[in-house]
């Protein structure tokens, strides 16, 4: 959970490295450091915090003048975020540097090992024991660096995408990867290697992508860069070039003051791009490319379960509420941290989906596995063209929101729900759905993005309103049927980022014990557009107004019935019910960013969390 960028060309490390680094912010800032190599010495420069510590410290103390080097940003996994613990570490001699993101589980088994032969170790990491093992390997001299990384490699259980350089070998980087992202960009003279997209693009848009248990070595010398692929056995492999479909603009922050806002105002034509060529208009039907060649295995399909963590778990419990109405297919929703280890059952004709923003979270990956051991049909609805999840599901259906750098979920929240609305109309007319119903709905979806741009001119309104109750640290989320998830989502957002206590639940179910929490002018938010309990979600906010509660009320433009029981109405446009989610969320995103601001917080780097949770 944290970011790696690494540089092998004819110009100095030092600049593209933090460029990258900076760009990698927001999958980990606990800590970073950088490692270069110039005169056959190589140098290391970490620091706690920000990047912006590491740039000063290179300004104060001294900039680094080699042209390959590796660079890191941390999310504290092993060890608290302090500067020993920072990447890179470094080999026994001192001569390997390397940078790690993911987890070594058997690492305290190879540390043991480790110091049975006299070595020192100067941190809590598990990466350490890697980059010490790397270059015990070396030191023997019946390595290169590249089949010493191999070889390691094959020590280790768990996962990795790592980065490593050495002083003996000056025009060498190699990189590896298993279970965690790793990208090489290539220019005519140079690499630019790295966990994400975002710190390549500015520099290449040609890229290779490593498979699990891969090892690249990266050469640049007289003869231009050179790239040898093979696996951690040493077995030759050959990797295509492929073309980014990450642009500049899109993580660039433009006029906006954080990522978060920017993507929530970009949600209009996020949807554009979400719906295009998939919703036929003129002809009632919703193609999905991706899904086609198992259409049959889905009609077919006796249960689907739904998995995902966090927001996508949000995403994946509205799945279940569309498939079972939509398509009339048994469903549920499994935490993918829960699913994994209990013995789930999975019997013929069951349809597992994976729902990810980044098709790298461990735990989603982890159930993904146990799935498809067990027989499963497999589903990928991820962000992340080319992610882990992406290349080993069956099938599945790409969210094209495009990347997402605000760590608290977004836009992505809003394209995972788009997607399996559009995944339970694709089966549901194969099953159940008249063609008029699916042209009805394919009507509601088109109007979509001009329904969320008139909720997002409220963002000011719903400052204001936010503003009058910023100071109270407990609120409740409540919503019904479709709404229920969406609550759970708003109270996440809020506390994500404004770090106030938020509680989501069944709006029935707060009687049955959280109404005791209920006092003089706690923030209660009801999502209750018109619909069909509607009448039970006025009986639960008269529950929360007899005892003092403030009611914060999501309701349709034209409901004029809620104002004598709220003290806030933010204002959705009617849709179907089973559309209301993607209008709904909108204003809770537009709250928790507004709570943050108003208390002053750093909204696209909340404390404790990182984009992609690669660790389980």
């Amino acid at each position: 959970m944290c970011g790696i960028v690494a540089y092998n060309g004819p110009k100095p490390a030092q600049q593209p490295l933090l460029e990258g680094l900076k760009r990698l912010e927001y999958r980990g800032y606990d800590s970073a450091g950088i490692a270069s190599i110039s005169d056959g010495a190589l140098s290391i420069t970490k620091s706690k915090g920000r990047i912006s510590v590491l740039e000063d410290k290179l300004n104060s103390e001294g900039n680094q003048s080699g042209v390959i080097g590796i660079g890191h940003t941390r999310w504290a996994t092993h060890g608290s975020p302090t500067e020993y613990n920072a990447h890179p570490h470094r080999s026994s001699d001192g001569k390997i540097a390397l940078v790690h993101n993911g987890i070594i589980e058997n690492y305290a088994a190879i540390r043991k090992y480790l110091e049975e032969k006299n070595v020192v170790f100067e941190s809590e990491t598990d990466t350490e024991v890697l980059a010490k093992l790397i270059g015990q390997l070396y030191s023997t001299g019946s390595f290169t660096l590249e089949t010493a990384v191999q070889a390691a490699l094959r020590e280790v259980t768990g996962a990795y995408a790592i980065a490593v350089i050495s002083a003996d070998e000056p025009n060498t980087l190699v990189v590896a990867r298993k279970g965690s992202p790793m990208i090489i960009g290539i220019t005519d003279n140079a690499f630019i290697a790295a966990s994400d997209a975002s710190a390549i693009v500015s520099h290449t848009t040609q890229v290779v992508t490593l498979d699990d248990y891969q090892v690249a070595r990266l050469t640049v010398n007289g003869h231009g860069p050179e790239i040898r692929t093979t696996t951690i056995d040493n077995d030759v492999v050959n990797r295509e070039i492929e073309e980014l479909e990450v642009s500049l603009e899109q993580i660039e922050l433009g006029d906006y003051d954080h990522f978060m806002i920017k993507e929530i105002m970009e949600q209009p034509q996020v949807l554009t791009n979400c719906f295009r060529g998939r919703i036929d208009g003129r002809e009632g039907q919703i193609r999905l490319g991706g899904l086609d060649a198992f259409a049959r295995d889905l009609v077919r399909a006796r249960r689907i379960v739904l998995t995902g963590q966090g927001t996508a778990w949000h995403a994946a419990l509205l799945g279940e509420y569309l498939l079972e109405d939509l398509a009339k297919i048994p469903c549920e929703t499994e935490y993918a941290s829960e699913f994994r280890y209990r013995n789930p059952i999975i019997d013929e004709g069951t349809v597992v989906m994976a729902v990810s923003q980044s098709g790298e979270t461990a735990d989603t990956l982890a159930a993904l596995h146990e799935a498809k051991d067990r027989g499963a049909l497999a589903i990928g609805v991820v962000n992340a063209v080319g992610s882990s999840i992406a290349r080993e599901t069956d099938a599945g259906v790409y969210l094209h929101v495009g990347p997402e750098i605000g760590v608290a979920s977004t836009k992505a929240f809003l394209g995972q729900v788009a997607v399996l609305t559009l995944i339970s109309l694709f089966i549901g007319r194969r099953r159940y759905l008249s063609p008029q119903s699916v042209a009805e709905y394919i009507t509601e979806l088109e109007r979509l993005p001009g329904h969320i741009e008139s909720i997002l001119q409220q963002s000011d309104f719903i400052r204001d309103e936010v503003s009058k109750v910023i100071d109270r640290d407990n609120w409740l989320f409540l919503g019904r049927g479709y709404n229920y998830p969406v609550a759970l989502e708003g109270a996440l957002k809020l506390k994500e980022i404004s770090y106030i206590h938020a509680e989501g639940m069944p709006a029935a179910e707060m009687k049955h014990g959280p109404i005791a929490l209920i006092d003089e002018g706690m923030p209660v938010v009801f999502v209750a557009p018109h619909g069909s309990q509607y009448d039970k979600a006025i009986s639960n906010i008269e529950e929360v107004r007899a005892r003092g509660g403030r009611i914060i009320a999501v309701a349709t433009e034209n409901d004029t019935q809620i104002e004598q029981y709220a003290d806030t109405v933010l204002r959705v446009p009617a849709v179907p019910e089973p559309l209301q989610p993607l209008v709904s969320v909108i204003p809770l995103q537009l709250l928790a960013y507004h709570a943050a601001v108003l208390r002053g917080l750093d909204v696209d780097k909340p404390r404790n969390l990182a984009k992609s949770v690669t660790v389980e």
